[in-house]
């Protein structure tokens, strides 16, 4: 099985690729438009701003590769954000995966909340073949200030200030708002499911 994980300009996808060691699989890290078509896999993490990451994959035109994969395609963090319609982060137009919007975490009283959010929240409704064996309230690791807010394609949910996708899915597309590759072992059975689509 040839997974690939896209590199674009954006962080974390060495904690991905270690992720992906730890299940026996060898991720290919790469930009290359024929490698990312020829893969079985393809997973699309990201930590970085919304605008400078989208500007990068158009100038390549791997957003229009990215749009019209027919494999199974996991979005990460930003990776899922940038799959969505809309980012309010820089006011970015997306990718328009999923027919939703990007939206900036605004904290109702003063100091309640800390944005971004950082740190442990859990995971509910969740329905999903990728949250297969993994509990209702799972805890998943989350490092934003920006949330895809629900709709149609939403198959998890969380609540930092407001109910928001934590996963979306749509087809071929699946996407996880929080790091399932530094979520422990529920975030692990995350990815393994993707892997065994």
């Amino acid at each position: 099985m040839k997974t690939v994980i896209i590199k674009y300009n954006a962080g974390n996808i060495r904690s991905v690729q270690f992720a992906l060691e730890r299940l026996g699989v060898t991720g290919i890290v790469t930009d290359d438009k024929e490698e990312i078509l020829s893969a079985d896999k393809v997973i699309f993490p990201g930590v970085g701003e919304a605008s400078t990451a989208m500007r990068y994959l158009e100038e390549r035109k791997l957003d229009q590769v990215i749009k019209n994969l027919q494999q199974p395609v996991l979005g990460i963090c930003l990776g899922m954000q940038l799959m969505c319609r809309y980012s309010e982060e820089n006011d970015t137009a997306c990718m328009g995966i999923f027919d939703t919007d990007v939206k900036k975490f605004l904290s109702p009283v003063e100091n309640l909340l800390k944005i971004p959010q950082i740190g442990w929240n859990n995971i509910t409704g969740l329905h999903s073949v990728i949250f297969e064996h993994v509990p209702e309230n799972a805890y998943m690791y989350f490092v934003h200030s920006y949330y895809a807010a629900l709709g149609a394609d939403t198959v998890a949910i969380s609540n930092y200030v407001i109910n928001y996708s934590s996963a979306l899915q749509k087809d071929n597309f699946y996407a996880v708002q929080f790091h399932p590759e530094k979520s422990a072992e529920a975030g692990s059975k995350i990815i393994e499911n993707f892997l065994n689509l």
